[in-house]
């Protein structure tokens, strides 16, 4: 059998190999990854605040954020005098999500280095992740919350939303909801635009405060009270 292989598809590929080996390059540096991480709380960074906490030198983090610019992993807002960098969209949060719980993944246990206060809660990018996430998203599945694969929600879903009060941005392009593979726990939790919907109507109801400048997320009394009425679910 004689195939051929249009000029055009063969175009298609590299350039889709190269694309990919240019976002593998400008993630694969230390301190380029210290610089995502950080970016993954949802705010705006400057390069003298991502400087410090990936421990370099100011000229330095410029250089890698001039790199990480290139690669459309980031966006930069300049406003007076200043330039805040962060993170392109959810879907390189959840990119970087999903590297980390490949990069942690061991064959010889399944325990988790993560510090425990960012294991029962914190923040992915613009939705909550870690052990109060993942049970939330536990509870919303077994009631029927989400399609079979758990990437949508189900008109009993959608009902259950209204009657909380949290409102899912109609018109948005990212998806309503998806299974977001949580790196700690190696289970899912909520994202897409349900997963920010409902974190924002937490924070909104004082059930969870987020600590500056970090990605832990505080679950409250009030909020403790509130997630065992609705997800039945107990946070120490």
């Amino acid at each position: 059998m004689n195939l051929k292989v249009s000029k055009t598809a063969v175009d298609e590929t590299d350039y889709l190999e190269t694309s990919m080996s240019v976002v593998a390059s400008a993630i694969a540096d230390p301190s380029r990854v210290s610089i995502l991480c950080a970016l993954m709380d949802g705010r705006a960074w400057t390069a003298t605040e991502l400087s410090t906490v990936a421990n370099i030198a100011a000229s330095t983090a410029s250089a890698h954020l001039a790199k990480l610019l290139n690669s459309r992993l980031v966006t930069c807002l300049s406003q007076g005098r200043h330039r805040y960098y962060r993170l392109a969209g959810s879907d390189i949060a959840a990119l970087l999500e999903t590297l980390m719980v490949v990069s942690v993944h061991s064959g010889k246990t399944l325990e988790t280095k993560t510090p425990s206060h960012l294991r029962v809660a914190r923040t992915c990018y613009d939705h909550m992740a870690g052990e109060v996430a993942v049970g939330i998203y536990n509870f919303m599945f077994k009631e029927g919350w989400f399609s079979p694969d758990g990437n949508l929600l189900s008109p009993m879903g959608t009902l259950q939303f209204q009657k909380m009060g949290v409102l899912i941005d109609p018109n948005s392009r990212r998806k309503s909801s998806c299974a977001c593979l949580d790196w700690s726990e190696r289970r899912f939790h909520l994202g897409g635009g349900a997963g920010a919907a409902l974190m924002l109507f937490f924070e909104q109801k004082g059930w969870i405060t987020k600590i500056s400048g970090y990605r832990e997320v505080v679950i409250t009394e009030k909020g403790k009270v509130a997630f065992l009425r609705l997800f039945q679910l107990t946070v120490n």
